[in-house]
């Protein structure tokens, strides 16, 4: 993410640090990739909570590689659980990278290697979002979910897991890092899942579509109720947040309406994830193919339709007269649409119906939603094809690790942006992914026989989870 400088939208804790990306958080859950998903899988925020609604270990994971036909479900025979998604570490990982990319590498221009970080500008917080809830649903079966209730404590693990990322975020804002850490809103976001989780598959997918529009428009409308008509979006709470009771009241507003990553317009990409865990199932042959395709067909469609909106349309001359009414600042700049977006991160504001056809980073948008959920599947459709070429999936092996320890690597880059302050770069760049490669997959090997194998701040989330208890407690089927 590129430093987001938006005069206006200082939050709690300070003014972010994208100008037209933001805080990526990768998460985890096992220590390698061959490891299966347990409970303490759960615990990672973006690397999604890999555990059965209870808390309780997940004893196999799924693969990506070829199959015989017994495990690839020949024969009527269902796939094997066999290892971990490969495929799906890998995508998170990349999203990592494309956060290190953002908080510490070179502005993203549309010139040499720089194609690739447009090409993700704005879109590791949607990809980790929308792979979180893909994992909590293939925690629960994926494409063929446990039936019964959940087990007993269900609600209370959750609880703890969601108030220790809390905290977690609160204090990594505290570091003024200048990225808009991510954590804290993901928190809520896992609250407002569970519940979600038990929903049919055609009422998740109904739901998930909904909200993808249903999300933004609400945001645009209640804006001017919270005082967010023309400017104050874009911030993200701090441990001030726990200080006072307005204070608390505040930090709601943030997590839920104005903040970087607001609940109402980034809780889509988990529910989003969420059902295309029920829709495909990653391990079986044609799910790259069908990936791929939905992908390139949403992010056309997002990008696409929000260009004619705009050109055609005529809906960049509607926001050039509403820039010109409300946000005079931005009349006599290069790109006044653009000079707006900058001043609060970003998001729109709700000046006009016209800024819901806008589909630039972090604009917040159903067109930018759409394009953002196509990015995630090109990823996640890309992985699961070259994962199952077992040549290549093994290359990819010290990539996946990274993926299954994100939160602790996403942890350590706040803190190593804030005491480092390194310069933007392609050597600063190369440097954090290079330490990142090189240390997680030291850490995998020196504990692949603990618990600590997971990642420090990973084992130390599952440590604080209860056991569960009741009939469901011992179901454990795999994703």
């Amino acid at each position: 993410m590129t430093d987001k400088a938006a005069a206006g939208a200082a939050d709690t804790a300070g003014t972010t640090d994208r100008a037209g990306t933001t805080d990526r958080a990768g998460t985890t859950d096992g220590a390698g990739a061959e490891n299966a998903p347990d409970a303490t899988d759960s615990a990672d925020f973006a690397g999604a909570m890999r555990t059965n609604s209870a808390g309780t270990a997940d004893t196999t994971g799924a693969t990506d590689g070829p199959q015989s036909p017994d495990r690839a479900g020949g024969a009527g025979v269902p796939p094997s659980p066999g290892r971990r998604l490969i495929s799906v570490d890998v995508a998170r990982a990349i999203a990592v990278f494309a956060m290190f990319a953002a908080h510490i590498g070179p502005p993203a221009k549309p010139e040499g290697a720089g194609h690739l970080l447009v090409a993700f500008d704005g879109r590791a917080p949607a990809i980790f979002t929308l792979i979180a809830g893909l994992s909590l649903t293939l925690s629960r079966g994926g494409a063929r979910p446990r039936p019964g209730p959940p087990p007993a404590g269900a609600w209370r693990s959750t609880l703890i897991r969601c108030a220790v990322l809390a905290a977690l975020g609160l204090a990594l804002t505290e570091l003024r890092s200048g990225i808009a850490v991510i954590l804290t809103f993901f928190a809520l976001y896992f609250l407002a899942a569970e519940p979600l989780a038990r929903l049919g598959t055609r009422a998740l997918t109904a739901v998930a579509a909904v909200s993808v529009v249903a999300g933004p428009v609400l945001s645009y409308v209640l804006g001017p109720f919270f005082g967010y008509r023309v400017v104050g979006r874009g911030r993200y709470p701090g441990f001030e947040a726990v200080t006072s009771w307005s204070n608390f009241t505040d930090a709601l507003d943030t997590l839920l309406l104005s903040g970087a990553y607001p609940w109402l317009t980034y809780f889509p990409y988990v529910v989003v994830g969420m059902a295309l865990g029920r829709l495909v199932d990653l391990r079986r042959p044609g799910a790259a193919r069908r990936l791929l395709g939905w992908g390139a067909l949403a992010t056309v469609a997002g990008h696409g339709l929000s260009a004619l909106a705009l050109g055609p349309g005529g809906g960049r001359e509607v926001l050039l007269r509403a820039i010109a009414q409300s946000h005079a600042y931005a009349v006599n700049t290069p790109d006044p649409v653009q000079a707006v977006l900058n001043r609060q991160a970003g998001a729109i504001p709700s000046t006009s119906w016209a800024w819901l056809l806008v589909d630039g980073p972090y604009s917040q948008t159903p067109f930018e939603t759409v394009a953002n959920i196509g990015a995630s599947l090109l990823l996640l459709g890309l992985a699961v094809a070259v994962c199952r070429i077992t040549v290549l999936a093994a290359l990819l092996r010290p990539l996946a690790v990274v993926g299954t320890m994100g939160l602790s690597v996403y942890a350590v880059h706040v803190v190593a942006r804030a005491e480092l302050h390194p310069h933007h770069g392609w050597p600063a760049l190369g440097a954090f992914c290079g330490v990142s490669l090189v240390a997680c997959a030291v850490w995998a090997f020196v504990f692949r026989s603990t618990p600590l194998r997971r990642g420090p701040l990973e084992w130390a989330l599952h440590a604080l989870m209860p056991r569960a208890t009741g009939p469901a407690a011992g179901r454990s089927r795999r994703p």
